[in-house]
């Protein structure tokens, strides 16, 4: 079956999202562009929760947002995913998500700071968009988050959610779950009071280097993937 690995792969990621706290209901959806045809992506469906992705109701959508295979019930939000993919040739997969501490970061008029190593991951890569906070359900509305991410790593939708990206479901997993952490450290360090400066920008670029090899990313979505399964998950 074409593309059976990949789709094992989303499953498990859906059920480590949900794991790490990043559901909300059936909201948020997870996509990874087709190996062998940029033009097209795989994405979780519509009506499900991350952690009910099945082989059967992955979907698989072209750049336009059509729903080229599947019989499931596509996302009003799919052009997050292809407005990103087609000014990005750079990424593979795209996750939307509402998780909390990163929502709270979003609705401040703070940006996100290097006070813990998981937000090295994202020194100075990470855009704001802030045109609504409704949902994203246009073609223009789609390129306006596209636009906000520019060449970041993420977005933080204003008073919404996050999107972040990365070149394959492994490493945009760990990176969502990353965001969530720097930005629940950043908003308990600002509450306690007055933050000490940063470390200089070269300390931290060093570290940024340091946890974004590839390796690193599927060695810790390997590690939770695991405990999902000891969870019976």
């Amino acid at each position: 079956m074409a593309y059976e690995k990949l789709k094992e792969t989303l499953i498990v990621a859906g059920k480590v999202l949900v794991a790490e706290g990043q559901d909300d209901f059936t909201r948020g959806h997870i996509s990874m562009r087709c190996p062998d045809n940029p033009g097209h992506f795989l994405m979780k469906a519509h009506s499900i929760g991350l952690d009910e992705i099945t082989m059967d109701n992955i979907l698989t959508i072209d750049l336009e947002g059509n729903v080229v295979a599947g019989d499931a019930r596509r996302h009003s939000e799919v052009y997050i995913h292809s407005e990103i993919f087609k000014v990005r040739p750079d990424l593979n997969c795209v996750i939307h998500t509402h998780p909390p501490y990163s929502c709270a970061l979003s609705s401040s008029a703070r940006p996100l700071r290097a006070l813990s190593q998981p937000s090295a991951l994202f020194y100075k890569d990470v855009g704001i968009y802030t045109d609504t906070i409704n949902l994203i359900r246009t073609h223009d509305m789609g390129r306006g988050v596209a636009k906000a991410l520019g060449p970041h790593r993420a977005v933080l939708l204003k008073n919404h959610g996050v999107v972040v990206t990365g070149k394959s479901i492994e490493e945009t997993v760990i990176g969502v779950i990353m965001l969530e952490n720097a930005a629940q450290v950043q908003l308990i360090a600002e509450a306690a009071g007055e933050c000490a400066p940063e470390f200089p920008e070269e300390d931290i670029r060093k570290l940024q280097h340091d946890i974004s090899r590839p390796d690193q990313f599927v060695v810790n979505f390997d590690y939770l993937a695991r405990r999902v399964k000891r969870r019976g998950g």
